[in-house]
């Protein structure tokens, strides 16, 4: 028998554990799936949308024991976790209110007598979901996709099991009919398995690139759709017209929240050169009053990474970036599995931290002298998710967003998903896109009908 264990990264105590699921549950899990969906996909949106509604309300109800979880098993910092857990109650509803809008018959005039596209649900679709966000990346898969017909199955992060059965524990307690979303506990040896199997009918992904390439080549080789949400290194583009004291504070929520183990944060900082001195100060100063300690205290903003190899794979980018020319302007240091927030100067685009993804509180620092400058710093990043840009010209921001290659731009904001708006990536960022009528056309039929009369 195999066990998956979680344990708290603050303290080293194991948090939870729970048996690995055979071939043989694995199977009952994708039957029990396909007949499920058998008639989900018949119910009504209005039946659907009142138990997308009690689920908005279960996550309400049980948010503090939801967000306790949450901390224990990744170190979250736990007002931000409660705060995952009102988002993911938003994304519920959003979706009950807006699914039959979203999926309702296209009329198209053509010399037809009737013809329109209809909406229409896949099937068994697979999620496979990583530990930052161990709510949230779920529900913003899974509210849209049952809201469309389809039925979920969901392969979590190892270290982050309990969280998995409460989200199965959420929809159960709304009322879904049983099998309409199915945790399996499983690691990620058994995801090719999973997907190659002809019940299951996509796949949605959250993670790596590596794990994104898997993924989408078992899904390609079988012709199945596949969407992939994956890493990040979204510049944070401060011009010399900004509103400094706002930038920075944006600046430093964008990079330093979930201890800046998001895919967008704001991981490479880009200031007019004209500015980058007076703004130093400022952050620097705003980075030393965040309070770091136990992730459960309420006063807590830095708590710890959710593990230590995480904490030892940034230490080691660090390292790099400062044999090649970086300086060390604050930080740097790592104790176990807490990494001290850190600020990089002088890094070029040649640079660890600049060209790779830093999954955790570090930002390298590098300046320009010209829009043009800029525009081809974000750009030069292999990631395409999201760029975030501050000034007061709103001509000028106009003007860029359209020169940016992200899936995003936002002006005097950071970086956030918002179940109103499509959300996903270019380039090795992935492709597809989650949330609004866009995330839920993802996995549905776009079927074509046409009625003419003899």
């Amino acid at each position: 028998m195999i066990m998956i264990v979680s344990k708290n990264p603050y303290t080293g105590e194991e948090v939870f554990s729970t048996k690995e699921f055979s071939l043989k549950e694995i199977e009952a899990s994708l039957e029990a799936a396909n007949e499920s969906f058998k008639s989900w996909k018949n119910t009504s949106f209005k039946e659907r949308a009142g138990l997308m509604e009690k689920a908005a309300t279960e996550l309400e109800k049980n948010k503090n024991d939801y967000a306790n979880t949450i901390t224990l098993e990744m170190g979250k910092p736990i007002t931000q976790s409660i705060a995952e857990i009102e988002k993911c109650a938003w994304v519920c509803r959003y979706y009950a209110e807006h699914a039959e809008e979203h999926l309702q018959n296209e009329i198209i005039e053509t010399d037809a007598e009737k013809s329109y596209i209809s909406y229409e649900p896949l099937g068994v679709v697979l999620a496979v979901m990583p530990w930052n966000y161990p709510f949230w990346q779920v529900f913003r898969f899974a509210a849209p996709a049952l809201m469309a017909g389809n039925v979920g199955l969901l392969k979590h992060a190892s270290n982050v099991m309990q969280s998995a059965a409460n989200i199965q524990k959420v929809f159960e307690n709304a009322g879904f009919p049983k099998n309409t979303f199915i945790n399996i506990p499983v690691s990620s040896d058994k995801i090719e398995h999973i997907i190659k199997d002809k019940r299951v009918k996509a796949v949605s992904l959250t993670g790596s690139k590596p794990a994104g390439s898997a993924v989408a080549s078992t899904a390609g080789e079988h012709i199945k759709k596949s969407l992939l949400e994956l890493g990040g290194s979204n510049a944070l583009v401060v011009f010399e017209d900004a509103n400094i004291t706002k930038a920075v504070d944006t600046c430093v929520q964008a990079r330093f929240q979930n201890m800046g183990q998001s895919c967008i944060a704001g991981k490479r900082l880009l200031l007019h050169k004209s500015i980058e001195k007076e703004f130093l100060e400022e952050f620097v100063k705003k980075i030393k009053a965040l309070k770091s300690g136990d992730p459960m205290n309420e006063d807590t903003f830095l708590g710890v990474m959710a593990r230590e190899d995480l904490a030892e794979e940034l230490e080691d980018q660090v390292k790099r970036s400062v044999k090649e020319g970086a300086n060390i302007m604050l930080g740097g240091n790592r104790k176990g599995t807490f990494f001290e927030p850190t600020i990089l100067t002088k890094v070029t685009r040649e640079m660890p931290v600049f060209r790779e993804e830093t999954f955790g509180p570090v930002i390298g620092v590098t300046t320009f002298e010209s829009e043009e400058e800029a525009v081809g710093l974000v750009n030069s990043s292999d990631f395409g998710l999201g760029v975030s840009i501050f000034t007061e010209d709103r001509t000028r921001a106009e003007r860029l967003v359209p020169q940016f290659e992200d899936g995003a731009v936002f002006v005097n904001d950071l970086v956030k998903s918002d179940p109103r708006l499509p959300f996903g990536g270019t380039k090795i960022s992935g492709y597809g896109r989650e949330l609004s009528m866009h995330g839920i056309r993802e996995f549905v039929n776009k079927k074509t009908v046409y009625f003419n009369q003899y």
